[in-house]
């Protein structure tokens, strides 16, 4: 269904991906035991030190790209479904973190490397010293200090991945619609003001509406506008 290449040391496993893309076939999961260079959107810096942590990127040559731009949604809700299971109540901040208590635990990172793939990067907060964690500049957390455990990092990997490859085609085929219920049942933002910031740090004020068959956010401005949203980093 999907291979695993598992290393010590990478700088970012999204840069490894990127330039390795041809490679690689279809389905390929890089994964490493520390990033010297993570990041996420934006090239913030994402700590990846802790070897306990999971820090990947997958591999994907979909025939058909249509339905790419939505990978980080359909990834978030099937992360939220895996983190479920060690029974807490994450919830997806549009358009590509996942919080827990309104602390982050997990952020993805999709990009599109030309004609050649497309790559899905993944870091997820599984096993963190509490003094570590409040180091970071904005409120984040960790599964163990969540569920009061230390979490088996291949055990939770393998239902992560497991899950995001059983209904893969599926999704690609329908696209966002296939998990709009379930995103939005995940959600806690709608209705409410949100601050939408582009990539040069400026931040501007809507209503969040609803989120469209397409994955895309439709909110007002403060003239009661209808604007549509395809990226950005929202915060409350």
């Amino acid at each position: 269904m999907y291979n695993i290449i598992k290393f010590d040391t990478l700088d970012s496993t999204n840069n490894y991906a990127k330039k390795n893309i041809e490679k690689f076939l279809d389905k390929t999961v890089i994964s490493a035991e520390i990033q010297t260079m993570g990041h996420g959107r934006f090239q913030r810096k994402w700590i990846s030190d802790v070897p306990e942590n999971i820090y990947c990127s997958i591999i994907l040559k979909p025939e058909n790209k249509k339905h790419a731009a939505n990978l980080t949604q359909y990834m978030c809700v099937v992360l939220c479904k895996t983190l479920e299971k060690y029974k807490i109540n994450p919830e997806i901040k549009w358009a590509n973190d996942i919080l827990i208590n309104s602390k982050k635990i997990s952020g993805i990172l999709c990009e599109n490397v030309n004609k050649k793939g497309i790559i899905l990067g993944v870091g997820i907060n599984l096993n963190f010293e509490k003094e570590t964690l409040e180091k970071i500049t904005q409120p984040a957390t960790a599964l163990n200090i969540e569920t009061g455990q230390k979490i088996n990092k291949e055990e939770f990997q393998k239902k992560l991945l497991d899950h995001f490859f059983e209904n893969y085609e599926l999704f690609m085929q329908q696209g966002f619609t296939f998990i709009k219920i379930d995103y939005l049942q995940r959600t806690k933002f709608i209705g409410k003001k949100i601050y939408i910031s582009s990539e040069n740090n400026k931040k501007t004020e809507y209503i969040a509406k609803s989120i469209n068959d397409d994955g895309s956010l439709l909110v007002t401005d403060n003239q009661k506008k209808e604007i549509i949203l395809y990226s950005g980093d929202l915060s409350f």
